[in-house]
């Protein structure tokens, strides 16, 4: 497999990344765009975590519970969820967790081994923006293929068009 640079994709493409990697002490030393661990974000004393939050993005690992951020949800413009490993798929189900259930409607992100047959899942799930590292997975979007099939069995968070499920018997 061949690994790349990570780009960032959005529905309308590939575009620069605005935001940087960072720790709890570059929110003190920097007035850029960082997304932090949530690990940092909570270690962030209160008063500093107030007034950077709109220049603050946190990332979750997968076994790493959503609560602490929930009250932030209002206020943070970017949220990251990892996807460490191809066969972890937890992430995907905190990405339908923010959207539906906690109204979440900043930019989430996929981080990690994102690959070409996860993105139209992805995508379905709420995901907005994916970094993408994967050479295959980069050269399909950058043609314009998000890939999937026509039919579904679930419901998604985002409808890319008319939903056509599987299991729904329509009159013809």
């Amino acid at each position: 497999m061949n690994v790349e640079q990570p780009r960032l994709w959005t529905a309308e493409g590939f575009r620069e990344d605005e935001w940087q990697r960072g720790t709890a002490e570059d929110v003190l030393n920097s007035n850029t765009p960082l997304i932090l661990s949530l690990t940092d974000f909570v270690a962030l004393p209160e008063d500093v975590r107030e007034s950077a939050l709109s220049r603050i993005g946190v990332e979750t690992l997968p076994g790493e519970p959503l609560d602490q951020i929930l009250p932030f949800l209002g206020s943070l413009r970017l949220i990251a969820l990892a996807f460490p490993a191809y066969n972890d798929g937890r992430s995907y189900s905190k990405a339908a967790l923010l959207r539906t259930r906690h109204g979440y409607t900043g930019a989430l992100r996929a981080t990690g081994d994102v690959l070409t047959d996860q993105i139209s899942h992805m995508l379905r799930c709420g995901f907005s923006e994916l970094e993408v590292r994967n050479s295959v997975a980069i050269a399909r979007l950058e043609a314009g293929n998000t890939g999937g099939i026509p039919f579904h069995y679930q419901p998604s968070t985002k409808p890319a068009g008319p939903e056509r499920y599987a299991w729904r018997r329509v009159a013809s």
